[in-house]
């Protein structure tokens, strides 16, 4: 596993050529952490063990798969801790429970009960911290996915289709709960499929900056829209281009070319820290 590390927008960066899953690899896998703060004992674990298990709860029994917890005594750096879990909103109510009980399961121990712990999933996504994050957007931390081939015939007008399938899904998230799907037609034979996604704590107009600032950070990681696929997942909202079909739900002609988890062969990850 080769390695190296730079630094855009001021954050250190762990980049790694990644092949951990093959292109049919499961969607519960997670696709990345970031952990930080000091590691709670005591009580301390007992409100993290809380918060988790409250959000597996909520999360699974609302539709959208977005809930909100709090455990501990306020103000109290031992013991407090506020969570917070976002299931893609296409996917089924069983995948989602499914994918809020593994991140639970692995998420304190993958950071040690650290303070600030995040795990992203091809279908959700779970965080906790020690302070209250609840509704504000945070695009610092995160986790992106680049395809390491870009498009070779006309580079140009393909990141031109990406944008476009981009901004449609971007103008869909910010204006209708937080998600929103669309797809391009490049070619009579390439379709850019794209996603975009807030937390459900963010208010509409938070949801479009975030996703705005998140889209200009494409020509940084994902080679102004060139590549082949790209995914860049912050802690308050992520956006998605693939040239196969990775959403729910299906139209007929999409179902063959289907691709439920980030396939990781042909990509680079990048771990982005604060």
């Amino acid at each position: 596993m080769a390695m190296r590390r730079v630094a855009p927008h001021m954050c250190s960066l762990l980049v790694a050529m990644v092949n951990l899953l093959p292109s049919g690899g499961m969607a519960m896998d997670s696709i990345g952490s970031v952990c930080g703060g000091t590691a709670y004992t005591g009580s301390g674990k007992a409100s993290v063990n809380t918060v988790l298990a409250d959000l597996v709860a909520k999360g699974s029994s609302t539709g959208g798969g977005f809930a909100t917890s709090h455990a501990g005594k306020p103000g109290s750096q031992d013991d407090e801790v506020y969570g917070l879990a976002q299931c893609r909103g296409d996917v089924s109510g069983s995948d989602c429970s499914a994918c809020l009980a593994d991140a639970a399961r692995q998420l304190p121990n993958l950071c040690g009960y650290g303070s600030d712990a995040r795990i992203w999933y091809d279908y959700c996504f779970v965080r906790y911290l020690g302070t209250n994050f609840i509704g504000q957007a945070d695009t610092g931390s995160g986790v992106v996915y680049v395809n390491v081939q870009a498009a070779a015939d006309n580079p140009r007008a393909f990141a031109k289709s990406v944008g476009k399938a981009l901004r449609k899904a971007t103008a869909q998230a910010s204006g209708s709960g937080g998600l929103g799907r669309a797809k391009e037609l490049h070619t009579p034979f390439v379709v850019v499929y794209g996603l975009a996604q807030c937390t459900g704590d963010l208010a509409p107009l938070a949801c479009a900056r975030c996703l705005s600032e998140t889209l200009s950070r494409f020509g940084s990681y994902c080679g102004g829209g060139a590549q082949l696929g790209c995914q860049i997942n912050y802690s308050s909202c992520r956006l998605r281009y693939e040239i196969y079909p990775f959403y729910f739900p299906l139209d007929d002609s999409d179902r063959a070319g289907f691709r439920g988890a980030t396939d990781t062969a042909n990509y680079t990850k990048i771990i982005v820290h604060d």
